[in-house]
């Protein structure tokens, strides 16, 4: 999801090769675990009258889709650390995501509405897209936690306490689910909206020209 201008020069590419690797790794583990997830919860619904599609459904039945879970985690959770550590070390997370400013969300909603959202610099983040990076990291992260809790309640039995029981803890971890899913969501649809950004995050996208005494962008 990225409204973003470009900037010829000879420094890095906008999205390293490490960046494009775990972006996509990234993608295939959601979606094995949205919709292993889904298979899981159709045993035993937290809403009622609430199912999903077996077309939608990885794993025939409750167990294949726990089993296909638990794949896509350790896949999700290696990949993610390892992002995680690359965006710190690199100033990736820093740089692309921080500072938020409170004005600048409205302004860009704003924008939204009036269908003013400019894309004309695939460098740059606008806030609402650093408000929802961050959002969809810490949702990762409590999907994690909850994950563990729902996992082994007997073992966690602590963790399961804190997050208010086991049922709530399928609750926290079934909205944390919905949050990521809506977010995959609104990514594609502006990937598909600005083809520009697909484009880059394959190809690795335009090279970021270094400031004059700057280290260069990490992206």
């Amino acid at each position: 999801m990225i409204v973003a201008t470009h900037t010829a020069g000879s420094g890095r590419r906008l999205h390293p090769l490490a960046v494009r690797i775990m972006h996509w790794i990234n993608a295939v583990a959601m979606i094995v675990m949205i919709t292993s997830g889904w298979g899981i919860y159709n045993d035993d619904v937290i809403i009622r009258g609430l199912h999903f599609p077996d077309f939608l459904r990885l794993g025939d039945w409750a167990a294949w889709s726990l089993n296909w879970h638990f794949a896509g985690m350790w896949l999700l959770v290696l990949n993610g650390l390892t992002y995680l550590v690359y965006g710190i070390i690199t100033g990736r997370l820093r740089e692309r995501m921080l500072p938020i400013r409170i004005a600048e969300v409205w302004a860009t909603i704003r924008d939204t509405l009036h269908f003013k959202l400019a894309h004309e610099d695939l460098t740059v983040y606008n806030a609402v897209q650093k408000l929802l990076y961050i959002i969809v990291i810490l949702a990762g992260i409590a999907q994690v936690i909850t994950g563990i809790a729902i996992w082994k309640p007997i073992q966690f039995s602590g963790l399961v306490a804190v997050l208010g029981g086991f049922q709530t803890a399928r609750v926290i971890h079934f909205a944390g689910m919905t949050i990521i899913f809506g977010f995959l969501i609104v990514h594609v649809a502006l990937a598909l909206l600005i083809p520009q950004t697909l484009v880059a995050m394959v190809t690795g996208g335009p090279r970021i020209a270094r400031s004059p005494g700057q280290p260069g962008r990490h992206t």
